[in-house]
């Protein structure tokens, strides 16, 4: 960005014709100072970026919307709780655009969706979320009432005396494992001492092998489970074949394959003659003694 164009943005450009008797630079350039979020101010509507209070339903796709997640929404007034105004907040779902109304509630100080969702009922069991539960409005008002704070005051002496054995036996727990802070340092360091002493053996092995991943320590499944395979070799599957062809030849001699093995030999030797024949008529070579007489034996034999 240029310095004009920074100078621009943060609103301290002054144009030659603008004079101090003119007023404000928005005044000047007849814009408001919050630009486009102002573009409703005659109607009342200010847009800001709103921050979904907790989880709801979209009423449009039925989709959750997370508590947290930001809209650009339309603020106005629509009326007051004493001195406290009351804000709508009009939005709509990225999800499929359907619109959603969201108003402050001063008198329970927290948000109430009008239209266009429903909020997410998350309730805990005290049990399972391992929790206590806080006392209630009503259970606060009852409080100023003393025989109903000296019942009270006993059940809890009653739940402190059934928990204390646990709580006792916890903090001696908590005591004997923080006593000494450098045994436990120690210890730690030694651990991760070794550990990294192990990667580092772990890895130089796979190195060797030429392996570029670091393979974990063998177990005795592993070994159990490797003992089992067995693989052949190439030599182990040439003999297998071979011996497996002999079993199934016959025992007996078979003339009929000796005869074509003789007209193959017979046929290759004709082939070679006349190609000798060929470069004869076409002059490539002149035949010598032997060659007479490989030639002339050839044609005795066939």
């Amino acid at each position: 960005m240029s310095s004009l164009a920074a100078a621009r943005a943060d609103n301290f450009y002054y144009p030659p014709e603008w004079t101090p008797d003119q007023g404000s630079l928005n005044k000047f350039n007849g814009q408001h100072a919050l630009r486009e979020r102002a573009r409703k101010l005659d109607q009342g509507i200010l847009i800001i970026r709103f921050e979904m209070p907790y989880n709801i339903w979209c009423g449009g796709c039925n989709s959750m919307i997370a508590k947290g997640v930001r809209f650009n929404a339309e603020k106005k007034q629509v009326g007051n709780y004493y001195s406290t105004k009351i804000w709508s907040f009009t939005m709509k779902a990225a999800c499929c655009r359907h619109e959603i109304v969201i108003q402050t509630d001063p008198k329970n100080c927290q948000y109430v969706i009008i239209s266009g969702a429903q909020q997410k009922i998350e309730e805990y069991d005290n049990e399972d979320a391992e929790t206590l539960a806080l006392p209630v409005d009503e259970e606060k008002s009852k409080l100023s009432d003393p025989f109903y704070r000296l019942e009270h005051q006993e059940e809890d002496v009653k739940k402190k005396k059934e928990a204390e054995p646990v709580l006792v036996r916890l903090q001696r727990v908590s005591d004997a494992r923080h006593a000494d802070d450098y045994a436990l340092n120690k210890a730690l360091r030694s651990k991760l001492r070794t550990q990294k002493k192990r990667v580092s053996e772990e890895e130089a092995a796979s190195r060797k092998m030429g392996i570029g991943i670091r393979l974990l320590p063998p177990s005795e499944e592993d070994t159990a489970t490797a003992s089992r395979i067995k693989f052949f070799s190439k030599f182990h599957k040439n003999q297998v074949e071979k011996r497996a062809l002999i079993r199934s030849s016959s025992i007996f001699s078979n003339p009929s394959a000796s005869t074509t093995k003789q007209l193959e030999l017979a046929s290759k030797r004709r082939k070679i003659n006349a190609a000798a024949a060929s470069n004869l008529l076409v002059g490539g070579f002149k035949p010598s003694t032997w060659a007479r007489s490989a030639v002339s034996s050839g044609k005795k034999r066939i």
